[in-house]
């Protein structure tokens, strides 16, 4: 069972940057395709960024130039650096898991290919 354990999040103002982090307990993260959510207030959960295990990502268009998601395999964590905030970055942010250890799957942004979920963590942007 892989449980992962998101950190990072803060108040930040426009224009700053913050870097979320996502741990793995259990099992590795080696041969699973990453994706980063977002939850603002009162909306649906949605893909922001996601990674395969040929480091392959792919960005939703609203991050695309400001977010970068990447692994750290020795640490068995994920990151995501969120640079140039924009109060319409608030929100949750989950970070979640699937077990796709073959070449050629390019990783999803949609939530319903997701297995692991972590507990989410909050971020604000605001002045």
């Amino acid at each position: 069972q892989l449980q992962l354990v998101e950190s990072g999040g803060g108040l930040v103002q426009p224009g700053g940057s913050l870097r979320l982090s996502c741990a793995s307990r259990g099992l590795h993260l080696g041969g699973h395709h990453i994706a980063w959510f977002h939850q603002a207030p009162g909306k649906e959960r949605e893909g922001v960024s996601c990674i395969d295990v040929e480091d392959h990502t792919n960005y939703s268009d609203s991050v695309k130039g400001r977010f970068t998601i990447f692994l750290d395999d020795a640490k068995d964590t994920a990151y995501l650096q969120m640079d140039r905030l924009k109060p319409e970055d608030t929100g949750v942010y989950y970070c979640a898991a699937i077990w796709r250890p073959d070449f050629g799957l390019r990783a999803s942004l949609l939530p319903s290919a997701y297995e692991y979920w972590g507990q989410g963590t909050q971020v604000t942007v605001s002045s």
